[in-house]
């Protein structure tokens, strides 16, 4: 799992059908300090998470392993909403 921001969603009228439901969150990948890595990666929301929010996101054959995304066509899923991360009894990032 990475460790990503969400900023913002997508919207797709036409799509392939088993995307149905499915809603398309943008999210923007974090270091531990909180701070942008990588691309930008469209996720499948399998929690209800929200812009600002910062999750947990799995990528590849492993985002099809949630119910809301099985068997469907998506690389990258929304796994976990982050209360807080700590390194080495440091504390990174608390949800306000």
């Amino acid at each position: 799992m990475l460790l990503g921001k969400i900023i913002g969603t997508v919207v797709a009228t036409r799509k392939e059908g088993t995307l149905e439901g499915l809603r398309l969150l943008l999210v923007r990948g974090l270091d531990l300090d909180g701070k942008a890595t990588g691309a930008l990666v469209v996720a499948a929301d399998a929690l209800g998470a929200g812009v600002g929010e910062v999750v947990l996101y799995a990528s590849g054959s492993s985002a099809r392993q949630t119910d809301a995304t099985r068997d469907r066509p998506v690389d990258a899923t929304i796994m976990a909403i982050v209360d807080q991360v700590e390194v080495g009894g440091e504390l990174r990032y608390r949800k306000v």
